[in-house]
């Protein structure tokens, strides 16, 4: 009992006590480790090795992190107003990642998307064809039903052409995943974090387009405050089509460098005044 009072203390000095768990009392033992189970094993031949290490509970990994289940990659999706309540939600920025959540590789790449016949069917929010209101109702409810989905399937990239950010968030998989990556351009890979343009896409539900623009503001890197554009999509339906959600990838750049551009203009104008 002493030699197990003591280990337990020496355990406590070098860990939290939350994570502390031993028990004397307990009807079956767990080995502390491979060592400490062929010790009990060889126990008569082994008389320098103390009793008590057969006795202690064992260890237990931390963080309980798998394919599908990356804290990190969870908060950035928190922040984009979705939560993997499934526990399994893959970021996919290669081809790699896409055998990783056991989708198929692109048949093509890269993959260039035709897009002429789609982009009148994703309107703006704002515009006489979709209001505000409606489209934020859409965001919502397409948030709430992407979390509960059994998986979730995220690829990321960077437009094609360009350095806009863009991240996916979907519950499918090959084909719409797979093509995708095909059809971004692959950015450096790094911290999960919100993109320029975030696509919510939903199956198996009723159909919807439409996406969004709107001026945040974000920190640079001497600290200060400046003002920025993101856009959202939001693409639903029985099973969302790649054309229509690459159609409101475009039409979202496309309104992104507008505003960059406009506030650009409006500096110069301003120096110059002054």
């Amino acid at each position: 009992m002493q030699a197990v009072q003591l280990l337990a203390r020496g355990v406590a000095n070098k860990v939290p006590r939350s994570l502390v768990t031993t028990s004397v009392t307990a009807p079956t033992y767990r080995l502390f480790s491979a060592a400490a189970a062929a010790a009990q094993q060889t126990q008569t031949s082994s008389p320098g090795l103390p009793e008590s290490i057969t006795r202690v509970g064992g260890p237990e990994a931390f963080p309980n992190e798998y394919p599908g289940q990356n804290y990190i990659f969870n908060w950035a999706l928190n922040a984009d107003g979705v939560t993997p309540l499934k526990k399994s939600a893959f970021r996919i920025t290669k081809p790699l990642e896409l055998k990783v959540a056991g989708l198929e590789l692109p048949k093509t790449s890269p993959l260039k998307v035709n897009t002429k016949s789609e982009r009148s069917k994703v309107p703006e929010a704002g515009s006489d064809t979709l209001d505000f209101d409606t489209f934020d109702d859409a965001l919502q409810n397409t948030k709430d039903a992407l979390s509960l989905s059994d998986s979730l399937f995220c690829p990321e990239g960077h437009a094609p052409g360009s350095r806009v950010g863009v991240r996916v968030i979907s519950n499918m998989g090959t084909n719409l995943s797979s093509d995708l990556v095909a059809y971004l351009d692959r950015a450096p890979k790094r911290d999960p974090k919100s993109q320029a343009v975030t696509c919510y896409v939903l199956s198996g539900t009723d159909e919807f387009s439409g996406y969004a623009i709107e001026e945040v503001e974000e920190t640079a890197e001497d600290g200060s405050r400046v003002a920025v554009s993101v856009a959202t999509v939001v693409v639903t339906g029985k099973k969302p089509t790649l054309k229509r959600v690459v159609a409101g990838i475009e039409l979202s750049v496309e309104g992104l460098e507008a505003d960059a551009k406009e506030r650009a203009e409006k500096k110069a104008a301003e120096e110059k005044a002054e």
